[in-house]
């Protein structure tokens, strides 16, 4: 068989017969997975053109597209079953000195004191502490407006309202550990 026999076995009217159990197949294996139906379409097609370069041209491409459908969308489906099946496993019991109980009784009672701390701060900090710590990563800009204050006192404020409580928690939390920082 030539390379002008193998490249022209895929005509319009060829094309035009195999495109929709195709399209069909795709649509239905992209139901079951929540995939794109298009991605999988072409996929399958590009699969059928390598396999025919390499194996010559297929007699009948239909069996060949609807398991290349398959294929695709079993690969494309393989990386998302791992990750579910690695956030199922279960977590291995803490060991070392951060697992002990003694360590997490510790790390829950400085919590709690922190807790306290900054419900003892002034409205307008805790305000501004909550804002930035929300996991909405706001922008300064954001902050002000939410706070009603300018853009150019945001930084200024969260300097004073961190030192307040740093000042409230150095004498309610305990010394850093061994190596740990010292401010």
């Amino acid at each position: 068989m030539t390379k002008t026999e193998r490249a022209g076995w895929l005509t319009r009217d060829a094309y035009a017969a195999l495109r929709p159990p195709l399209a069909r197949a795709a649509a239905a294996e992209a139901a079951l997975s929540g995939l794109d139906a298009a991605d999988l379409e072409q996929a399958a097609w590009l699969r059928l053109l390598e396999r025919a370069r390499v194996q010559g041209p297929p007699a009948d491409p239909r069996p060949g597209l609807l398991a290349a459908v398959r294929s695709e969308a079993r690969a494309a489906r393989e990386p998302a079953r791992r990750e579910t099946a690695r956030l199922r496993r279960p977590r291995p019991l803490a060991t070392g000195p951060a697992g002990c109980p003694e360590r997490r009784v510790l790390t829950q009672e400085a919590a709690a004191e922190i807790r306290r701390a900054v419900a003892a701060l002034t409205p307008r900090c805790r305000g501004l502490l909550a804002a930035l710590l929300s996991g909405r990563d706001l922008t300064y800009r954001e902050i002000a407006g939410t706070l009603g204050i300018s853009q150019g006192s945001v930084g200024p404020e969260r300097s004073r309202c961190l030192g307040c409580l740093r000042r409230m928690l150095a004498t309610e939390v305990g010394a850093p550990d061994p190596g740990g920082m010292e401010r």
